[in-house]
Formats: structure tokens, sequence, C-alpha cells
């Protein structure tokens, strides 16, 4: 767990040693969980490569690299 409250309260802890589920403790915001963080930094890099000079542009980009192969 990351130490969210809903993933440390007691019902949580004892539902889980109920059902025998092994916990993993982790770092909260850790992004090694969270793949959406690679995502954002691939999409940094390549707004970057491309220098938008306005917002237009910036809104234009994201939606050609979030929606190109």
């Amino acid at each position: 767990h990351d130490n969210d409250p809903k993933h440390t309260a007691r019902a949580t802890k004892e539902w889980l040693r109920k059902k025998h589920f092994k916990v993993l403790e982790w770092p909260s915001q850790s992004p090694d969980l969270n793949p959406i963080e690679y995502l954002w930094r691939e999409l940094k890099v390549r707004v970057a490569q491309r220098q938008p000079q306005n917002i237009t542009a910036l809104e234009e980009i994201c939606m050609e690299e979030c929606t190109s192969n």
C-alpha cells in the first residue's frame, strides 16, 4: 500500500488480512506503481521538442502526440 488513509484504515487492513492478501509497503506517490507518470514524462519531452509558441499550439501538439502511434 502507499499509505493512503483508505489503504491503512483498520477495516481495510482487517479485510485484506482475512482475504489473505499480501500487502507491499510502498512509498506514497511512487511512480513505480503509477504508470501514467511515465506517459506524462514522455509527453513533456515530445512537447518540448516541438516548442509550441502559444496555448493553441500547445493544445494541438498535445492532441497530436496523444493520438499518434
